[in-house]
């Protein structure tokens, strides 16, 4: 055994040598430098994802809309998440911290509803519905937060 171990030893000087002698070069890697960035600052800025900010962007498209809209119509809500089509009036819409918004109303036969959904799963249509009482002043929708 001692004397296989000798020979490998011997084997291995030998390549080694003759390796060296070769006087290879290696090319050197240039690397792309780039500025690592720093993760002890938050990536997002705090509140930047709450149903809150939602909620206020949500309210001025809202009220956006609502802008464009006569006397005789008012704010609807159509839902693209279900199944089949849910039109509903908009009367309020709520927010609770830090990831649900509500939407309440009524539908078209005056029956209140009221959807919750996370502000990862908001997707809806903004249409003009005719209102149910156009003799009435027109109400302003929104401002109700837990």
């Amino acid at each position: 055994m001692k004397a296989v171990r000798r020979k490998m030893s011997a084997f291995v000087e030998m390549i080694t040598r003759e390796v060296i002698s070769l006087d290879l070069k290696v090319p050197e890697i240039m690397l792309p430098q780039f500025k690592m960035p720093n993760l002890s600052e938050p990536v997002n800025t705090p509140g930047q994802n709450l149903a809150s900010e939602f909620y206020k962007k949500i309210i001025r498209m809202i009220k956006n809309f609502d802008a464009r809209l006569d006397a005789t119509e008012q704010v609807g809500v159509r839902l693209v998440t279900f199944g089949k089509s849910v039109t509903f009036q908009i009367t309020d819409v709520g927010y609770d911290d830090p990831s649900l918004i509500m939407f309440t109303g009524n539908l078209d036969d005056g029956s209140p509803v009221t959807l919750i959904q996370h502000v990862s799963q908001i997707s809806f249509l903004l249409m003009a519905v005719k209102r149910q009482n156009p003799e009435e002043p027109k109400r302003p929708i929104g401002f109700q937060s837990q």
